[in-house]
Parts: C-alpha cells; sequence; structure tokens
C-alpha cells in the first residue's frame, strides 16, 4: 500500500460521510458537502499526479483509482437527482452515468483484446470530466433558493453531458471496426 492508493481509498471512504452532510438538516451543510466533494477532487488528482512523480502506479492503483473517482460522482449524481427530481436535471445525470457504463465496459472489453489504447482518455473526455466537477461542486454548494447559481450548475452540467456523449460516441467509433467484426462472428 502506498500513498497514491491510500489516497484513493480514502476517496472510497468518504462517500459515506458525504451522504450523511448532504441529508443532515442544518445550516452550512451544502456547503460542507461541497467541500467533502472537492476535497475528494483533490485527492483524485493527488494521487495520480504522486503516482506518476514517485513512480508508484500500481495495478491496484489504476483498479482503485477510477472505481473511487466513478463512485464519488455517480452519488454525488444521485444525491442530486434527490435534490432536482426533474426531467431536466435526471436527463443529464443519466447520460453522465450512463456513459461511464458504458465507456468502463468498452475499455474492459477492448483491454481484453489487447487494444485498450484505442480508447484512452481523450481530451475531450479531460474537459468533460472538469466541467463535469464545476457543476457538481456549485450544484451541491448551493441551496435551491440562489437560483442563479444553481442555473450556472446545470448549465455546466448540460456542457457536461454534451461532451460525455461526443466523447461516448468517438470511443465507440474507435472500437467500431472490432465491436463489428465481434458481431460479425455471431
Amino acid at each position: 500500500m502506498n500513498l497514491p492508493n491510500l489516497l484513493s481509498l480514502i476517496r472510497i471512504l468518504l462517500i459515506p460521510l458525504f451522504v450523511l452532510v448532504f441529508y443532515i438538516p442544518a445550516p452550512g451543510m451544502h456547503l460542507a458537502c461541497a467541500v467533502i466533494f472537492g476535497l475528494a477532487g483533490i485527492t483524485d488528482w493527488l494521487d495520480g499526479y504522486l503516482a506518476r512523480k514517485w513512480n508508484q502506479a500500481t495495478p491496484f492503483g489504476a483498479f482503485i483509482d477510477p472505481v473511487a473517482d466513478k463512485l464519488m460522482v455517480a452519488v454525488a449524481l444521485v444525491l442530486l437527482v434527490d435534490r432536482y427530481p426533474h426531467a431536466w436535471f435526471v436527463l443529464p445525470a443519466a447520460a453522465l452515468v450512463g456513459r461511464e457504463i458504458v465507456v468502463s465496459a468498452l475499455r474492459e472489453w477492448m483491454a481484453e483484446l489487447g487494444k485498450r489504447a484505442s480508447v484512452a482518455v481523450s481530451y475531450v473526455g479531460k474537459v468533460k470530466t472538469a466541467m463535469q466537477m464545476i457543476a457538481l461542486l456549485v450544484l451541491l454548494g448551493t441551496q435551491e433558493s440562489w437560483e442563479w447559481l444553481v442555473t450556472i450548475g446545470v448549465v455546466c452540467l448540460y456542457v457536461a453531458a454534451v461532451l460525455t456523449l461526443w466523447s461516448m460516441w468517438a470511443y465507440l467509433k474507435a472500437a467500431w471496426p472490432d465491436l463489428q467484426q465481434g458481431m460479425d462472428k455471431r
């Protein structure tokens, strides 16, 4: 166990605290919730940076880091769907979660074929992640009565959703020859 892997595990361990704080009906809890989510985001950046800088990348780290990221984001989206139970909010949230499932499965399948590099993280995927994190931080840290901030968060969420669908399409397009070959064999 090294520090980068420990940081990924801490991100997972923060999830129950994150959920608990989200539902505490006390003033300022929305900000505390955003701080916990932001701390998780910092550990995501830091674990990757340290693993590369200290040459401590491990198979376990390669597994646990994306799992921790996707768990934290999925839980944040589920909590926010509870806060904003409207189709206008559920649609981008579902697109973000759905894309993560599709792309994760696609990457796993392509890795089995020895072609994981063809579905490596793209620039669009990185921009999507940045917009998604901004949206989630803003939406977690605001109250529904702060309409202008909620609007900014929702706009960022929609931008992230459009980018997520675009990047998913790009990954599927890159993998299409292999997917089509698999269908032809059936």
